[in-house]
């Protein structure tokens, strides 16, 4: 059975413009849209698009986003992005889209994912996009608060380490949404964390998640 041709318009986001002239980012994303239409030998790119915008501006300043959507509309073709992230941090903008009869798109390191899916991984990017203004305001208060003594070595490593604690469990329950639902799915380690990858949810230390670093997360949910 001759399989159906697909038509795709590829959109990648870097956030700065140096970024942008270096390649990095770029590299990545293009290495997953090629992997994404290597399993699809008969699709069929009839359009690329780069900006180099905040994933934290708004669509409506997001102009060459608009060109790509249109440019879907007029070929009758499917937006394609790396990962969700690279299309929006926005869950109402993800949700909205999903629901636009005029346009389809996918991710590339989310091949699979569902409709719901891809739903719970917007609101998990934009939790995070949250998280990163939370956790940096939270680091400079440490860092203000770090020239006040606290009653010797000791006192300061208990504190230390119960800080520490206290901040992995918060980690843990930042992306309890997505991790609980899908392990009760049957998901292996492995794909909850590829999710989260292809939400664009960073891991705190700002690196890719692991199965091991899941694991973690789902043992100190469990405690």
């Amino acid at each position: 059975m001759e399989q159906e041709q697909e038509r795709f318009v590829l959109l990648r986001r870097v956030s700065t413009a140096g970024q942008g002239r270096s390649g990095l980012g770029l590299e990545a994303q293009q290495r997953d849209i090629d992997l994404f239409l290597a399993q699809r030998p008969v699709a069929t790119v009839v359009g690329t698009y780069t900006e180099v915008v905040s994933g934290g501006k708004g669509e409506q300043h997001r102009p060459v986003l608009g060109e790509a959507l249109e440019h879907c509309r007029r070929a009758k073709a499917i937006l394609l992005v790396s990962k969700l992230d690279r299309l929006s941090r926005n869950v109402a903008f993800i949700a909205n889209l999903l629901e636009d009869k005029t346009v389809e798109f996918r991710v590339a390191s989310l091949p699979q994912a569902s409709r719901f899916e891809l739903h719970l991984y917007a609101a998990m990017a934009e939790q995070e996009k949250r998280f990163i203004g939370q956790r940096t305001k939270a680091a400079l208060a440490a860092a203000r608060e770090r020239g006040v003594k606290l009653g010797g070595p000791r006192r300061y490593l208990d504190t230390e380490n119960t800080r520490r604690a206290g901040e992995a469990l918060r980690n843990a329950q930042a992306v309890a949404s997505l991790v609980v639902p899908l392990r009760e799915k049957g998901a292996t380690l492995q794909e909850v964390a590829d999710a989260l990858n292809g939400s664009g949810v960073l891991t705190p230390r700002g690196g890719e998640w692991r199965p091991t670093q899941v694991k973690r997360v789902l043992e100190r949910l469990s405690r």
